[in-house]
């Protein structure tokens, strides 16, 4: 990976963590604009300044390096002053979705085992519904609002204001940056163990991609507690571009947010392309400065016709949460229909079950390794076999189908796990299964992915019912909602009499999938239940 063919400044191999980019960043740009998150504005210095105050506070808490630290906040200022103060000093950051109930809540702080919850007001029911006893957890702040004396015997108090400035740690590119949890397929939600290095890489090889410079103004709906909008934040820091967040996506307001921020680069998911082009044409569409969106899983035939009505390009590529933005090419050479080229610096197979490569054309999972050191996450924290699983033979393996074309691109296929993809959240099925479980009529549960008209997952639950039950669709979606995320609870339901199975008494879920949606399925929008959003 060379450096200087794309960045202003090289970063040398100690530089690579961000307490270091941080620090060499404000000294090149000072009071350059950096991020704009609300009312909150911070300058290349100011970014500084936060992070080494916000690890004064968390030093004054008993707080050391490789201690965890969860964060379950919307996209607000504080949730990036937690996550660079805790870099600062070597502290692990780990973010929870805000749209976690009590039972993920309870498993992501049993997993990590952090020793401090930071929670926005808005969550503090949430946090009221987890199971708190017997935890590692020694105390609660609250951000946006007041504080109760204790939950479950956990001390809460309101987020300190920050500490005496610190100086940085010595940070390692290896060290561990942040725990995020991503989809657990055949069981629960892995914690992703990612490195200062990584980050690092990530934001480089968007960028790249991306074709940022100084000049970039980077804007942001998605939220903070994922990959995505924090890699945002590195490719605005190494670049000397700025970043400016916005609290969430709104069709009606998107447009209306890109003009009044100039913003030149924005971010979208694949359901977002879609929303955007069903609404009716309006001037606004064009009434901005944005000459490209970073947009993984756009359908391809959807490519031309934003670019023709919005003015924006749409970049495609691939990357996951334990590997980086190792596949995609710029604009000007990507082919639609196509991820794109491996990127400098890493290298990509497609192989078959037992890891022999498969010819190009022949769909096979995608495996993949980098050069760098700790470009790619370490592994998933507290499981050691499933660790061992994903990196066998020292390639991480995605779980993916794809082929390589002769052109030497990759296609994506389809996903060999069971995971789901919604709204750009990974669900896992196992989760939502275990729920659905736990319903006292429901005897057999398999939850699998149907395709939607947004072209993205949509979640359908087959269910048998026990004996004598007359249990129907609606009493399953009132049962769902206090214990599932939102965007995980099933779209589609159907009553069975029994499963497919295998000869061992597996569910076959691939006959299932093959099935679909149905004139017997039962489908939430069409019955008109609406579920309640927080």
């Amino acid at each position: 990976m060379v450096l200087q063919k794309h960045l202003p400044f090289a970063f040398e191999l100690a530089e690579r963590t961000l307490p270091a980019v941080l620090t060499k960043q404000a000294e090149r740009f000072g009071d350059r604009r950096l991020f704009v998150c609300g009312a909150t504005t911070w300058s290349y210095r100011e970014a500084k300044n936060a992070a080494a105050a916000a690890a004064g506070m968390l030093l004054d808490a008993g707080l050391a390096a490789a201690d965890r630290v969860a964060l379950m906040c919307g996209n607000r200022a504080e949730f990036m002053t937690v996550f660079l103060g805790a870099a600062w000093i070597g502290v692990i950051t780990v973010p929870v979705n805000t749209a976690a109930k009590g039972p993920q809540v309870s498993y992501y702080l049993k997993n990590s085992g952090a020793r401090i919850l930071i929670v926005e007001a808005r969550f503090l029911d949430v946090i009221e519904q987890a199971d708190l006893a017997g935890l590692p957890l020694e105390r609660i702040w609250v951000i946006g609002g007041p504080a109760p004396p204790a939950l479950q015997g956990v001390p809460c108090s309101v987020l300190p204001p920050p500490g005496k400035a610190v100086p940085a740690a010595p940070v390692k590119p290896g060290d561990v940056l942040a725990i995020l949890y991503t989809s657990g397929t055949t069981g629960p939600s892995k914690g992703v163990i990612c490195p200062h290095a990584q980050y690092f890489w990530r934001g480089v090889n968007s960028s790249q991609l991306l074709e940022i410079t100084d000049r970039d103004i980077l804007h942001t709906t998605l939220p903070l507690f994922h990959i995505n909008a924090l890699n945002c934040f590195a490719q605005a820091l190494l670049t000397g571009a700025a970043q400016v967040v916005e609290a969430r996506f709104s069709a009606s307001g998107f447009w209306p947010s890109l003009a009044l921020h100039e913003a030149t680069v924005c971010y979208l998911l694949g359901a977002m392309v879609p929303i955007l082009l069903s609404r009716p044409p309006a001037p606004e569409e064009r009434a901005h400065r944005v000459r490209i969106a970073l947009a993984p899983g756009v359908p391809g035939n959807l490519h031309e016709t934003f670019r023709l009505r919005c003015g924006i390009a749409l970049l495609e590529g691939y990357g996951s949460t334990e590997t980086n933005f190792v596949i995609g090419d710029v604009v000007g050479q990507q082919r639609i229909g196509a991820m794109g080229g491996v990127g400098p610096g890493f290298h990509a197979r497609v192989v078959d079950d037992a890891d022999n490569d498969v010819a190009p054309g022949i769909a096979g999972e995608l495996v993949l390794r980098a050069d760098e050191p700790f470009a790619f996450a370490t592994g998933y924290f507290g499981m050691p076999d499933k660790t061992a699983e994903a990196w066998k033979n020292q390639w991480f393996h995605t779980g993916d189908r794809v082929i390589q074309d002769a052109d030497a691109r990759f296609r994506f296929v389809d996903r060999l796990q069971d995971a789901i993809r919604r709204r750009a959240e990974n669900i896992s099925s196992f989760e939502v299964e275990q729920v659905l479980l736990s319903h006292p009529e429901v005897k057999v549960a398999a939850v699998y992915p149907v395709c939607s008209a947004l072209a993205e997952d949509e979640v359908m639950a087959a269910l048998v019912r026990k004996p004598g039950s007359s249990l129907n669709e609606a009493d399953i979606m009132r049962f769902c909602e206090p214990r599932l995320p939102y965007f995980a609870i099933p779209s589609f339901i159907e009553f069975f009499d029994d499963l497919p199975r295998t000869e061992n008494g597996k569910i076959q879920k691939f006959q299932l999938r093959d099935r679909g949606v149905t004139a017997t399925t039962w489908n939430r929008d069409a019955a008109g239940y609406q579920i309640k959003r927080r």
